[in-house]
């Protein structure tokens, strides 16, 4: 017998590469803590809350039970440091323990979308004809459109936004097309003069499937030319979300079908005159001259039909009030 196939075929763990077990119990007890229906719902509702903070008298609007019974689950959620609280008066108001926001943007931004059941179950892995020659002959367009940009500075953003774009694709034969527009998209803020150009704002979550998609179609609708509006993700989904699908249908028609999830770029953030994070995080780089702001919205993705609709006329709002300071 080899005995190098048997030393070979032999069992070697590694639990020394485990996570430590006083480690591991203290993560245990903290999703413990967040492991019931209400919990999660009343922390997604203080992590989206405008103001920052909620009290035991918004939360208790989530579901039909007692304040006393809201204070319960949330003293459970303060106990693990998720959560911190101040009484003002008769009502106790909570906050998300800024030492954990990180790890709640985490979970409810990118862990529970994932959870939810996946948008489309087929994909396309069959892996598709060499694109090659169709991306160097799409670059070659696109520098005639911007003869002021070496061509391979050209080529090299359209063999960016093909790989970037590939790596959530479920279509493969849709990837050239998207990429067409992605890349149209990146040479535009590559080649943007402010002095003769209107106010731009980029719009950045993490999936770029539902908020920040909204938010940009409605920006685009409420100003008719005076504000142009970007988003894009820092962590792209593949599709976006058929709730928000649904209504970007309803306020751009047919070109809602041109939408679809991008990856930020430093390109984006570059060309906007105000940038937009929506629960994503500390993820823009930072250029001088551009303004920085965050909106705290609920995700579309895992909110009820009514809550979408909430969710859509909040964006709403704060768009209005967006459009109305660029513009005057």
């Amino acid at each position: 017998m080899n005995v190098a196939l048997i030393v070979q075929d032999t069992c070697s763990p590694v639990a020394a590469h485990a996570i430590g077990a006083d480690a591991a119990a203290s993560v245990a007890s903290t999703l413990k803590a967040l492991s019931d229906p209400l919990r999660l719902r009343m922390l997604s509702a203080i992590a989206s809350d405008p103001r920052g903070e909620s009290c035991v008298c918004d939360l208790a609007e989530l579901a039909e039970v007692s304040q006393p019974t809201v204070s319960h689950h949330l003293k459970v959620l303060k106990e693990v440091d998720v959560l911190t609280s101040e009484r003002r008066g008769t009502w106790v108001w909570y906050r998300i323990n800024p030492d954990r926001r990180a790890a709640v943007t985490a979970l409810l931004d990118s862990f529970a979308p994932a959870t939810v059941a996946p948008w489309s179950d087929v994909r396309d892995d069959s892996g598709g004809p060499d694109f090659d020659e169709r991306i160097t002959h799409l670059a070659d367009e696109l520098s005639s459109e911007v003869p002021d940009l070496d061509p391979d500075v050209v080529l090299t953003i359209v063999r960016e936004s093909y790989t970037s774009l590939a790596r959530t694709a479920r279509v493969h034969s849709a990837l050239v097309p998207l990429t067409e527009r992605f890349a149209r998209q990146r040479l535009a803020d590559l080649t943007r003069d402010r002095e003769v150009s209107v106010p731009q704002v980029l719009f950045v979550c993490v999936a770029n499937a539902g908020r920040s998609q909204l938010a940009a179609a409605l920006v685009n609708q409420m100003a008719g030319g005076r504000v142009v509006a970007r988003s894009a993700g820092s962590n792209p989904a593949e599709v976006i979300h058929p709730h928000v699908r649904s209504i970007l249908e309803k306020i751009e028609g047919d070109r809602a079908a041109e939408r679809f999830p991008k990856p930020l770029t430093d390109d984006a953030v570059r060309a906007a005159d105000v940038v937009i994070t929506m629960g994503c995080g500390d993820v823009c780089p930072i250029i001088p001259g551009v303004r920085y702001d965050d909106w705290a919205v609920g995700d579309p993705a895992l909110a009820s039909a009514d809550g979408v609709a909430a969710i859509r006329d909040d964006i709403a709002n704060r768009v209005r009030a967006l459009v109305d300071d660029l513009t005057h």
